[in-house]
């Protein structure tokens, strides 16, 4: 099997780490990647959303599965052009992909298919939008109709905070486009889970529980970002609970769309709020999760290949992954300035340190090779990720391997875990 990876994170680089394992695996790129990424595939330079460059490197290669990890490709269609040249791509379709680039269209969808979720009004109007919170009151959910980068959803506990939220989004254009309109909702009280399924258009695999961590600082604490860690599993999904979600919100959503002709394939992610009545969805991703992906996919035992060909295939109805029985933890590192302006070019040494922990495995996001020496190239920079008997273990291994690592210019969260190790 020839393989292209699109995208240059964390995740990417993961989704190369768990590929470049598989026996079936002939040649691997990876467009436009990093320097971890270049350690395990050819990095090929060819942005993400350049998809007549990446449909003509597919087709000049004979790439047999390209593999999308960021949403924006998934959205502007790059599985329908990978399609239409004949060459399998593990993604939904831009239609089916508008469960995460519209807030909107999956709340219709979750409407539609009696799935569980925040009651909702979509506004194109910042004055009756600000007239709608004044009615309702806060807390409430002020959110960016289109894609955000995970900087588009404003929890506030005030009515001004709203009121704010919707002047940066609509009037000010913070967001762009993707603030043009908004999605006001009711804040959900619980824990926040992200429960993960790859999909093949009718059947729905699951692939298992994390917990991300989106505000920059401990404790919960700061603005938003794209997030700064993440553990796997999370108790606060237990299997029965996980089985039940699977049941009431990503089977029936996945029978709505497949009803409506535009049938998912890939990787569905569903972020959850655990409430005193249960389940109930938050949002959609059409892709993995970064960092979840990294915690999960230190935890898969199958090989990742042929689940991702199942999936294209439509072949997961008698399709089974085995887990590792044990618990794993990613840890961003972030470049000073993040999740504003990030400082760029400073060096980064004692990786090979860090990656002699014992069960540390070290991910790269925004990194490059200048002149030999490794440097920061974005905002989070690093994934160290480390699995253990016990998420206790494993936090220890990799705030082991962080302390290991020589790079003043960048920061971390010194609390990944913390909800399922305090019980809060």
């Amino acid at each position: 099997m020839r393989v292209l990876v699109v995208g240059s994170g964390g995740r990417e680089h993961a989704l190369c780490w768990a590929l470049a394992a598989s026996p079936l695996l002939t040649r691997l790129w990876c467009a436009p990647g990093n320097a971890g990424t270049a350690e395990l595939a050819e990095n090929v330079p060819i942005g993400v959303l350049d998809i007549p460059a990446l449909v003509r490197f597919a087709t000049d290669n004979a790439v047999d599965l390209v593999v999308p990890g960021p949403e924006a490709p998934l959205v502007a269609g790059i599985t329908d052009a990978m399609g239409e040249a004949g060459i399998a791509c593990c993604g939904p379709s831009a239609a089916a992909a508008r469960i995460e680039g519209s807030k909107s269209f999956t709340k219709e969808l979750c409407d539609a298919a009696g799935v569980p979720t925040a009651l909702w009004e979509r506004f194109d109007d910042a004055q009756a939008a600000r007239d709608f919170v004044r009615r309702r009151g806060a807390p409430i959910v002020v959110k960016a109709d289109g894609l955000a980068g995970g900087k588009g959803v404003v929890v506030a506990a005030s009515v001004a905070e709203a009121e704010a939220a919707i002047a940066e989004f609509m009037e000010q254009g913070r967001l762009g486009a993707a603030g043009r309109s908004v999605v006001i909702e009711e804040c959900l009280i619980g824990e926040e889970v992200s429960l993960f399924a790859l999909c093949d258009g009718t059947t729905a695999l699951a692939l298992g529980s994390a917990q991300d961590h989106k505000r920059v600082g401990d404790g919960d604490t700061g603005p938003n970002t794209g997030g700064m860690g993440a553990y796997s599993p999370t108790p606060a999904l237990s299997d029965e609970l996980a089985e039940a979600a699977m049941e009431r919100v990503v089977r029936p959503v996945l029978a709505e769309l497949s009803n409506q002709g535009t049938p998912f394939r890939g990787i569905l992610f569903a972020g959850l709020m655990m409430t005193s009545e249960g389940g109930k969805l938050i949002e959609f991703n059409a892709r993995f999760g970064d960092p979840e992906c990294q915690a999960l996919l230190l935890r898969l035992q199958s090989d990742l290949l042929p689940a991702l060909l199942a999936a294209c295939d439509g072949d997961l109805a008698h399709f089974s992954l085995q887990w590792r029985d044990e618990a794993a933890i990613a840890v961003v590192m972030a470049a000073r300035g993040y999740p504003g302006a990030p400082v760029k070019g400073t060096a980064i040494r004692g990786l090979d340190r860090a990656a002699a922990v014992p069960g540390v495995t070290v991910f790269h996001a925004g990194t490059e090779r200048l002149d030999g020496q490794l440097v920061a190239n974005g905002g989070r920079v690093l994934t160290v990720c480390a699995t253990g008997p016990d998420l206790r273990t494993a936090r220890d291994a990799a705030y082991r391997a962080v302390a290991a690592i020589d790079w003043p210019e960048g920061f971390c969260r010194h609390d990944i875990g913390w909800r399922a190790l305090t019980g809060a």
